[in-house]
This record gives C-alpha cells, sequence and structure tokens, in this order.
C-alpha cells in the first residue's frame, strides 16, 4: 500500500498555490474545504461572514483529499483546513508535520463506507468472500483507516487485495464501470457508489466496532501561536453557523448549503442528514478533545503502522490538539 508523499501532492499544488493568499500580512488568509460535503459553515461562506467577523478576505480553495490540504498547509498556500479527516491528520502529524486539530468540524459515521457492487452479492455475511478483490480506496484519509478496520474485522488479508488510490469520485466512477469490485469514500462519492452496490456496516455497526469517523479543523502550528485571535474567530462563525442550523435547519439554508457544496438539494439533504456538528462545550469535553481524541489519533495511527501505511507513529498525539482558540471562542 502506497500513501501519497507530502512532497509529492505538494508539487501538484504547484499551480494552485500562485492563486493563494499568502496571509494576514497581506489582510487575507486562505482557506481549505471540500466540495460535496455539505455543512453548515458554508452559508456563512456564502453571506461573507468569515469575511465581515475577520475583517480581511477569506480566498477559499476546494481540494479532493485531506492528504492535499496536509501538502497546502506545509508549503504555506492554505492557514487552516475545515473538515481533514482523522486519518490524513495523523499520517502528517506522524510524519513530522507541525499540525494542530483546532476543532471538532464534523461526525459521520455513516457518510463514510466501503460499497461492494451489486453484481457480486457480497455482505457482511460473505464479506470473506472480498479476498482477491480489487478496490479503489483515496489513501490516507478517513475512508482509507475506516477501509482498514472493517478488513481487520471480516478477516480479509490487505495482502490479497488489488488497492488502487482514487478519490471518491474516481472511485465511484471506477464501480460503476466494474474496474473494482468495492470502492471506500465519502460525501458524494459515497452516494453515487452506492448506486452501484450496497455497503457491508452500517454506521452505527462501525461505531459498536469502535470505528469512529470524524473530521477536524487544522491548522500550522506556528500559524496558530502567532495568529490565534484570528483561529478563534474563525472558529466563533464556524459555531454560530452550527447553532443556526441545530435550532432552524430552514429549507432557505439548506438550499445554500447545498449550491455551495456544488450539491443538488436531495443529495445535500440526505448527506446532511448523517452528519453530527458537536457544540463548542460538547468538543471540549472529555468525549472529544478534551480527553478521547488524542488516545483515539494514537490508535489511528498505531493501525496504519501495522498496515505498513506510515513507518511509526509519535507517543502521544496530545500535542497535536490545541483547545486555545476554541475555549476562547466561550467568551466571545
Amino acid at each position: 500500500m502506497r500513501l501519497i508523499g507530502i512532497g509529492l501532492v505538494a508539487g501538484a499544488l504547484t499551480a494552485v498555490s500562485s492563486t493563494m493568499a499568502v496571509a494576514e500580512g497581506h489582510g487575507e488568509i486562505t482557506v481549505a474545504y471540500f466540495l460535496e460535503w455539505p455543512m453548515p459553515m458554508l452559508s456563512a461562506k456564502a453571506s461573507g461572514a468569515y469575511d465581515e467577523a475577520l475583517g480581511m478576505k477569506v480566498n477559499w480553495v476546494s481540494f479532493e483529499t485531506g492528504t492535499a490540504m496536509s501538502a497546502a498547509m506545509a508549503s504555506g498556500d492554505v492557514q487552516i483546513a475545515v473538515s481533514q479527516g482523522v486519518p490524513p491528520f495523523v499520517v502528517a502529524a506522524s510524519g513530522g508535520q507541525d499540525l494542530q486539530i483546532v476543532d471538532v468540524a464534523v461526525s459521520y459515521s455513516d457518510n463514510d463506507n466501503c460499497v461492494v457492487h451489486a453484481d457480486l452479492e457480497i455482505d457482511k455475511m460473505s464479506a470473506d468472500e472480498l479476498a482477491g478483490k480489487k478496490v479503489a480506496v483515496p489513501l490516507g484519509t478517513a475512508a482509507h483507516y475506516g477501509f482498514l478496520r472493517q478488513m481487520d474485522h471480516f478477516g480479509v488479508p490487505l495482502d490479497s487485495l488489488s488497492i488502487v488510490d482514487m478519490p471518491p469520485p474516481e472511485g465511484a466512477n471506477a464501480l460503476g464501470q466494474k474496474a473494482v469490485d468495492f470502492a471506500c469514500g465519502y460525501g458524494g462519492g459515497l452516494t453515487s457508489m452506492k448506486e452501484y452496490g450496497n455497503v457491508l456496516l452500517t454506521g452505527t455497526e462501525k461505531e459498536e466496532l469502535g470505528i469512529l469517523v470524524f473530521d477536524v479543523t487544522s491548522a500550522p502550528a506556528d500559524y496558530i501561536a502567532e495568529n490565534g485571535d484570528v483561529v478563534a474567530t474563525f472558529l466563533k462563525v464556524t459555531a454560530d453557523a452550527n447553532a443556526e442550523w441545530a435550532e432552524n435547519p430552514s429549507e432557505e439554508m439548506l438550499s445554500v448549503i447545498a449550491e455551495q457544496s456544488g450539491m443538488d438539494l436531495e443529495a445535500a439533504r440526505n448527506a446532511i442528514a448523517t452528519m453530527k456538528f458537536p457544540s463548542v462545550e460538547a468538543q471540549l469535553s472529555e468525549a472529544w478533545l478534551g480527553g478521547n481524541a488524542a488516545p483515539f489519533l494514537k490508535g489511528v495511527a498505531d493501525v496504519f503502522v501495522e498496515a505498513g501505511s506510515i513507518d511509526s507513529a509519535l507517543e502521544s498525539y496530545e500535542d497535536a490538539i490545541n483547545t486555545g482558540p476554541l475555549e476562547a471562542v466561550q467568551g466571545m
């Protein structure tokens, strides 16, 4: 199994980076996000709430994978990444990149999964038949971690599989063309995959196995240290959008979110229905950044080491979590 190296991804981003802002010194910041990933914060993006609160222009750049987000932050082209998957964050941090988690962007056990082509007629009761098959997986992402844990649960040897590194939309296309036997992904890519087959485990079944799926907002540690107020203000706008959605998930707001994520209304409705957006208080609790997050990051890293996806894990990931900006939000 091959992980895309940060340097290789960074090279592929040369054309994109030329259009990105360098940061606060120029009165601008650049934020990474995903298309086909409907989140309440996209409503604030559309209204200009981030620009207004920060007093600067926010340049939004969409990415297909969390590994590409890491590369863009490593090169200084991106200051904040929204909804980066835990696995790509762990890959970067384990490799020595000084990134920190500043909030829990979304929890989505049902919106990240593996889909087996219907023609194979394989479900959770016959998953051992996946041995010898070809699978599309976006390596170094949340879907990659879920794939590893599911294969371990079903006893499918990784070395028996032909694993192809593909972003979810490409994986969906490959599954539809029967170029692969099953595919793993998230968001709109997963929605497309489900048109051709079935998931092996539901989100609830995965959670019962300890396969959590959530994304984080991350940023380079040095940027956070020098611009803590900027990061805190950014998180406050995000928290306000999440609270607005929780209190009044209106059709008007959903329409804006769908448009901003590049999805049709019903696809966005179905996707966001599987997502949870923890409050600031919840994020700072023992359940998330206040306790369980660091050990969970370590668990993800250890799984990747065992799978041969990364060379080694950090002894602890406590320093990879910075709750300072989120704590500041409580006082805003």
